[in-house]
C-alpha cells in the first residue's frame, strides 16, 4: 500500500501514514491560519492538505451568492498571503516524505484546491471498454480517452464512496496485520 521510510518504533509502525502526516503538517503550519483540523489525504505520489480557514463575516440575511463570493474571496486572499510559506512547507515535506504536496482550503463548507498533481496512469483496455471511452468523446462529454477515463473514475468515486471507504478500512487492517508480522513462541 504505502511505503514509508520513517518508522522508529512499533507504535509508529501501527499509526497510519495519513495520521503521521496530519500531525506533521498540523505542527508545521502556523496556528493562526487554521479554523479547525487539517485534512490530509495521501497516496503513492501526492499528499493533499486541506486547511480549514475562518469564514468571512457577512450579514445575517446575506444571500447564498454573497456568502459564496465572500468565501471565494477569502480563499483567494489566503492563497496569495500564504504562498511563500506554503511553498517552503511543501518543499520540506516533499524532501522528507518523497511525495508532491497539493494545497487547498475549506472556507464556509466550500473546498477550493490551489494545486493538484495530475499523474499519468497506464492501463490496458479491451475493445468494449475503449468503446465506452470513445462514446463519451463522441458525445462531447470528454475531449479525449484520457478525459473519459478520468470522468469515469470521478463518477465511481462520487457514487460509491461508502463502498470505497469499506475497501480502504479493510486495506488499513491488512496493513496493520502485516506490520505486526508473524509471532513465534
Amino acid at each position: 500500500m504505502c511505503n514509508y521510510n520513517y518508522m522508529s518504533t512499533e507504535h509508529d509502525e501501527r499509526e497510519s501514514v495519513a495520521d503521521r502526516l496530519r500531525g506533521w503538517f498540523t505542527g508545521r503550519i502556523p496556528g493562526d491560519w487554521l479554523d479547525g483540523v487539517v485534512e490530509v489525504t495521501v497516496d503513492r505520489e501526492e499528499i493533499t492538505v486541506i486547511l480549514p480557514i475562518p469564514a468571512p463575516q457577512v450579514a445575517e440575511d446575506a444571500s447564498d451568492a454573497e456568502r459564496s463570493a465572500a468565501a471565494a474571496g477569502r480563499s483567494r486572499r489566503f492563497r496569495e498571503e500564504t504562498r511563500q510559506q506554503r511553498i517552503e512547507i511543501a518543499q520540506e515535506a516533499e524532501h522528507r516524505y518523497g511525495r508532491k504536496v497539493s494545497w487547498g482550503v475549506r472556507c464556509d463548507d466550500k473546498t477550493v484546491m490551489f494545486t493538484t498533481v495530475s499523474v499519468p496512469v497506464m492501463t490496458r483496455l479491451r475493445q468494449s471498454e475503449r468503446q465506452v471511452l470513445d462514446t463519451l468523446v463522441d458525445a462531447g462529454v470528454a475531449r479525449s480517452r484520457s478525459d473519459s477515463l478520468a470522468w469515469c473514475v470521478r463518477l465511481v468515486g462520487e457514487h460509491e464512496q461508502s463502498w470505497l471507504g469499506d475497501l480502504r478500512d479493510a486495506l488499513q487492517k491488512v496493513e496493520q496485520v502485516r506490520a505486526e508480522g508473524p509471532r513465534s513462541s
